[in-house]
């Protein structure tokens, strides 16, 4: 017993005050995106579309255009472009309310009006407010390669401790308050996801996290995948899109806080 009692005052208190107090991320993390708008005439080579295996960068009249949804981080683009207009920041929060906010076009800001707690990218579609006091995620990995799932389940983790928001995971999709997927959704689990969205009360949320939940990622063209969450449930029943592949499990928490951010805020 004195043991145990020496090696809990020896290993403190480990869970950060999130989102007041801003973790510690590996330098080498590719964040939100920040483009510089001028146009790419002068460069007829366009090596950065070329490189990019998802075909997320577009070249507009304005410059280039990266879709976060589609997005690997990988950073080929930032490393190939010689007038270096990609520049992927060090910011975690990469959550957005609606697909087109997840098309970067211009430079990412130098900081958000409260840098303890925000909401999400864009506009929501509708209120979420009835979440702020109490969520319950159904998870569904819909054929993922289990990067984003481990990434999601380290949440409950001390560091994390999703719980203190008033946040857990359903064991059954009708006890959930929504659905949290992952995968690019694929054949195989096509009926099993329809099958947890008609299970879940209304009104339900739906979180994307991932790069091939949003989109299909690098199985978009596959003849097994379904391209994402929004190629099989209805059109618009996605509330929060967390891109990365896979997102830092900081991005994760701040993409569910942004339905329960006002929670969040209150803890303080």
């Amino acid at each position: 017993m004195l043991n145990i009692v020496r090696e809990r005052l020896h290993q403190g208190y480990r869970t950060l005050n999130y989102p007041f107090k801003q973790p510690v991320i590996s330098p080498r993390f590719a964040g939100l995106p920040s483009i510089t708008p001028t146009s790419c005439a002068s460069c007829s080579a366009h090596a950065c579309t070329n490189c990019c295996p998802t075909g997320a960068l577009a070249i507009t009249p304005d410059g280039p255009a990266l879709d976060m949804g589609r997005c690997l981080f990988c950073r080929a683009c930032e490393q190939v472009c010689p007038e270096k207009k990609i520049i992927f920041t060090h910011e975690h929060r990469l959550a957005a309310y609606t697909r087109e906010a997840l098309i970067i076009k211009g430079p990412a800001p130098n900081g958000f009006p409260d840098e303890s707690v925000r909401p999400a990218l864009g506009e929501p579609r509708r209120n979420l407010s009835l979440f702020a006091r109490s969520l319950k995620l159904r998870e569904v990995s819909a054929g993922g390669c289990m990067a984003c799932e481990a990434d999601v389940n380290v949440l409950c983790t001390l560091i994390y401790d999703l719980g203190r928001f008033g946040i857990e995971y359903a064991a059954s999709p009708r006890h959930a308050d929504g659905l949290l997927i992952t995968g690019p959704v694929t054949e195989n689990m096509r009926l099993a996801l329809l099958d947890a969205w008609e299970a879940t009360p209304d009104p339900r949320i739906v979180i994307a996290v991932g790069t091939c939940a949003i989109s299909g990622g690098t199985f978009a063209e596959s003849t097994e995948g379904c391209k994402g969450v929004e190629s099989v449930l209805p059109e618009g029943c996605v509330d929060v899109y967390v891109p990365g592949c896979p997102p830092n499990p900081w991005s994760i928490l701040d993409g569910i806080l942004s339905v329960a951010w006002k929670k969040a805020h209150a803890n303080r």
